[in-house]
């Protein structure tokens, strides 16, 4: 079974005195109800779960409930004996936005205090936006992501010790052997290849093929996409969320890396709040990670966001090196020079930073040039840029430099992220490993001066 970071969260909320429901959101297929039902039928006597999309494609007994006590009636009909007060009894309501109206009743379930509740769903936000009563004060949103890459390197064996030593590299700053590190960055590389879906990971650990793999990793990424055209028609308007989704990997190929609004219909003056709602859709379902152009970076980046610019990234890198190289694992294991691997590592750093607490911003100015992220350096309160080199070159960095070089902006500390081992400090940048932005949480930031078998 693979080791979820998640599960100490859940478990601490299951133990602790809050009667509030608590909400795990985020994409499809990253592990939501299965590491609930780990911790749900670990800790209690009685689980009882009731997914909501398969009682719609079935019997749909809890489909017109609107009212608690129908719902306790049809409960205790599917649930038999298997309920037993708050103490004992957890209740999952999986995939929940399916029928909105439960969003309602959780403040109703909550005051009646019969039962713990825990619900998941994506899509969550999207559809409190539609719900006529929002149970403000009764909910507590966490969102989840797949495996990120601490959890990868669990999954491969790597202990507790070896964590450690990782860590501490990070903090202190001190360079890891030649051996560590060649071992950590082929690791790193695989992850590239595999990214952090669980069911693509069980499969490279159970197989080390790659096509077995890609075969996991294009029934998911169909999943999302049919997923949005569901969506599309549900709504019965002539939405392009798969459109752009699947337009994703071609734009991250630009050179600006960001998405142009009149590519989506191959129209000239389209605009990007034309697309309000597809945009929202990808974001909102996990299925896609969003960085905001910022042109006047100050601390809190949200305060500065100026421009309608945007980028999109897929939720899982895993999925991308798929859609760029299929089957072949040697242009991200072999280092070859003619193939450009710079999306691929934005895209796994964009995937870690999203995943360890920051919202993602990027540097825009057209006189200066662009850096790939921004993000808020709160212990510091300033902006904290990031750059992500995959070649050689990852000393050259104009925009970066131009950036540092504004007094206006305060800018005390940046980081480039590359494959060399060396870590080194160069005046306001370190220079890391780029497989150590797993440690670069959201209160962690430094701010001190093909073959088939693999």
């Amino acid at each position: 079974m693979l080791y979820r970071k998640i599960t100490s969260y859940l478990e601490d909320y299951v133990k602790s005195d809050t009667d509030k429901i608590l909400i795990l959101e985020g994409a499809r297929q990253v592990g939501k109800s299965f590491s609930i039902r780990e911790v749900g039928t670990r800790l209690f006597q009685y689980f009882v779960e009731i997914n909501f999309v398969e009682d719609d494609e079935g019997e749909q007994l809890f489909k017109n409930i609107h009212k608690k006590e129908d719902f306790y009636l049809t409960l205790s009909m599917v649930a038999g004996d298997k309920l037993s007060g708050r103490k004992n009894t957890l209740i999952f309501l999986d995939e929940i936005q399916h029928y909105p109206q439960y969003l309602t009743m959780l403040k109703f379930l909550r005051e009646d205090g019969r039962y713990r509740y825990i619900a998941s769903g994506s899509l969550v936000g999207i559809t409190l936006q539609d719900t006529t009563s929002i149970p403000i004060g009764s909910i507590i949103r966490k969102e989840m992501f797949q495996l990120d890459f601490e959890e990868f390197l669990i999954a491969n064996g790597f202990g507790s010790d070896a964590l450690a030593m990782l860590r501490h590299s990070y903090e202190n700053h001190q360079s890891l052997s030649e051996e560590y590190h060649n071992h950590v960055l082929n690791l790193f590389l695989r992850y590239l290849l595999v990214g952090g879906l669980p069911d693509a990971i069980n499969t490279y650990l159970e197989t080390h093929n790659i096509i077995r793999v890609r075969e996991v990793q294009d029934a998911i990424r169909n999943l999302y996409a049919d997923d949005a055209s569901k969506y599309e028609k549900e709504h019965k308007k002539k939405l392009l969320i798969r459109r752009i989704y699947e337009m994703i990997p071609s734009q991250m190929e630009n050179k600006k890396k960001r998405v142009v609004a009149q590519d989506i219909r191959g129209k000239k003056g389209d605009r990007f709040s034309q697309y309000q709602e597809e945009f929202e859709y990808l974001i909102s379902s996990g299925i896609s990670l969003a960085v905001l152009a910022i042109s006047n970076p100050r601390f809190p980046l949200s305060e500065s966001l100026q421009k309608n610019l945007l980028k999109l990234y897929l939720n899982d890198v895993g999925l991308l090196t798929g859609l760029l190289f299929h089957n072949n694992i040697r242009p991200v294991l072999d280092d070859i020079r003619s193939i450009n691997l710079g999306s691929v590592y934005e895209s796994v750093v964009a995937q870690e930073l999203r995943t360890h607490g920051h919202n993602l911003f990027y540097y825009d100015n057209r006189k200066q040039g662009e850096v790939d992220f921004l993000v808020d350096d709160h212990t510091a309160m300033s902006v904290h840029p990031i750059e992500v080199k995959s070649g050689k070159n990852y000393t050259e960095h104009s925009a970066l430099n131009n950036l540092l070089k504004n007094p206006d902006y305060n800018v005390l500390s940046a980081t480039v992220f590359s494959n060399e081992r060396e870590i080194r400090q160069d005046g306001k940048i370190t220079y890391l490993p780029v497989y150590l932005v797993m440690f670069m949480g959201a209160n962690s930031l430094q701010t001190d001066d093909s073959e088939f078998i693999f």
